[in-house]
């Protein structure tokens, strides 16, 4: 069972960056291929820039092309909750933090096995902890 986080929209504000905000509040898109971890091979755990929750491996970190980081699996799927976007008249699957609700990227079935899923994430919306 994951502890949600709850805050204030005052709080998130003064807790995030700008642009992290704008992403995981507001469910903003960085511009591709200007984000920290888009081309990031180091190995380590990807957590939620919200509240910490543990969100991806780097061993099921890909490099699709897109410009954001990519992913073929979270590290728990019960750390991610999906829900249909219909936002801009796309039909996408958006992803989201199971712990703070924020807003992480979308996921599309264009990924390599064996999921075949792409789990594509806004570099501003995480953080690594590097193996050591």
């Amino acid at each position: 069972m994951i502890n949600k986080v709850t805050k204030t929209d005052e709080q998130w504000r003064k807790e995030l960056s700008p642009e992290a905000y704008e992403v995981l509040r507001r469910q903003g898109t960085e511009p591709a291929f200007s984000g920290p971890y888009d081309q990031t091979t180091e190995p380590g755990l990807y957590r939620c820039a919200g509240c910490g929750n543990e969100l991806f491996l780097s061993d099921s970190k890909y490099d699709a092309g897109c410009g954001w980081p990519s992913f073929v699996a979270p590290a728990d799927q019960s750390h991610v909750e999906l829900e249909a976007d219909n936002r801009y008249g796309m039909e996408r699957v958006e992803v989201r933090c199971s712990r703070c609700g924020g807003h992480l990227g979308h996921v599309f079935d264009d990924g390599p096995g064996p999921t075949g899923k792409r789990y594509c994430i806004n570099s501003v919306a995480l953080t690594l902890d590097p193996k050591k």
